[in-house]
């Protein structure tokens, strides 16, 4: 199989031309040309222009054999584990050839890629190198060698330039400016059968593809600061915004928000798309998990991994080192002891309060607005609100997984002989 993983939305000159050279390969092989077609949300986390149905067509009236959908990926994870999954999908399913596009010569992306194929890390990748997600496909697909002791042979082909790169959001805002007319520049860098496909679908009004403001905003005025941060890719400081940008009504204001907490705009598209799906950390966790236990997530990338480098960097800053230089140390194979899975934190608790305890309540966990570790507590009686005793060490380390954007905490009351205490677990 030849396979070509792409949004294609919609298709243009330049995605036609990654077909026509993978039919130029399938002449030689007898092999299918297949398009793993990104479904629900784009490679960037945000809905899509043309549904899945129309892009379907246009790879297919372009001269693809099949398209396989990629899906439930785009608004849970970042490039770093979705770019490994999809790798392995297309090996395993038989794929031998993959066919891209990149402005730099293949020997200059295979000298970046060997390097992060070699550190084992994909998410690190600089902004600054060219074809950047090129480069992380071509270290992935070296480090499943590993696993698979068998990789795609890529074959890279120039980007198509007119006038500057073909770019999919240009081809959308300018046809969204035009009234939903396809201009005439535009056409010229579509296949005439992408152009039928777009007019149709503007007829029917299914284009632009658009996002359910209604059940973003419901949730984001709603939920508690706990409830946020149980959300995947929310951290504390975008808890904190989005508590702060009250009311919401439309997509800008979300934005500024979360660009408030310092995040960029993709990880703003991601956070975005998993508060509309509601998309819970367990439920991230659970999906990097299986994926570990496949032997297709990068070590460096793994859960236990993510927790332990909270560990080891709260441990030395502890000593006074640098979070920066504790996070570099540990980058280059330092480790320390085994982190801790749960922890005992100390309450604020008044006489009147105590008296509704039990042992095992659960405890919700959240930042309050003075960025202070704090539970909150639902009795039959009442709703108790503590911030939690814990030494500096166990205070960062905790916070620093609540920044991971995934790792779930959890937490429940327990009675020790010094009195009550928060156990708070983590992970599951």
């Amino acid at each position: 199989m030849i396979g070509i993983s792409a949004d294609f939305d919609p298709v243009h000159n330049g995605h036609a031309k990654l077909i026509e050279k993978g039919r130029d390969i399938a002449e030689k092989t007898g092999d299918e040309v297949v398009i793993y077609l990104n479904k629900g949300y784009s490679a960037n986390h945000a809905p899509f222009f043309a549904s899945y149905e129309a892009r379907r067509e246009m790879a297919l009236k372009a001269g693809a054999d099949k398209v396989v959908p990629i899906e439930g990926l785009h608004h849970r994870l970042t490039l770093a584990y979705t770019v490994p999954i999809r790798i392995a999908m297309m090996i395993e399913d038989g794929v031998v050839d993959y066919v891209d596009a990149a402005n730099v010569s293949t020997s200059k992306i295979q000298k970046y890629a060997a390097s992060f194929a070699k550190k084992g890390i994909f998410s690190g990748i600089p902004r600054n190198l060219p074809n950047r997600n090129v480069i992380r496909w071509f270290a992935v697909n070296d480090f499943l060698y590993k696993k698979y002791k068998r990789k795609m042979k890529f074959h890279i082909i120039p980007e198509l330039q007119m006038d500057g790169k073909i770019s999919g959001r240009e081809i959308r805002a300018k046809i969204i400016e035009n009234n939903f007319e396809i201009p005439e520049d535009v056409k010229e860098v579509l296949p005439d059968s992408t152009v039928k496909i777009l007019q149709k679908e503007i007829k029917k009004g299914n284009i632009p593809g658009k996002r359910d403001i209604g059940a973003i905003t419901k949730r984001l005025n709603k939920y508690s600061r706990a409830k946020l941060l149980n959300i995947a890719n929310i951290n504390a400081d975008a808890a904190e915004a989005i508590i702060k940008g009250r009311q919401y009504r439309n997509e800008d204001q979300i934005w500024a928000a979360l660009r408030m907490a310092g995040y960029g705009p993709v990880l703003t598209r991601l956070a975005i798309s998993s508060v509309e799906q509601d998309v819970t950390r367990e439920e991230v966790f659970d999906l990097i998990k299986h994926y570990e236990a496949e032997g297709i997530i990068p070590p460096d990338q793994t859960v236990e991994s993510v927790i332990e480098r909270a560990w080891f960097v709260s441990s030395n800053v502890e000593k006074g080192v640098k979070s920066s230089d504790a996070h570099e140390m540990f980058r280059k194979g330092k480790r320390g002891v085994k982190p801790q899975y749960t922890i005992d934190a100390g309450l604020h608790l008044r006489s009147f309060e105590v008296e509704d305890l039990e042992e095992g309540i659960e405890a919700s966990l959240f930042v309050d607005k003075r960025e202070k570790l704090a539970c909150q507590i639902r009795t039959e009686n009442r709703k108790i609100k503590s911030p939690l005793k814990l030494p500096a060490q166990s205070a960062t380390y905790l916070r620093l997984l609540i920044d991971s954007h995934f790792i779930p905490l959890s937490a429940k009351l327990v009675h020790k002989k010094e009195g009550w205490r928060v156990r708070i677990f983590i992970g599951k």
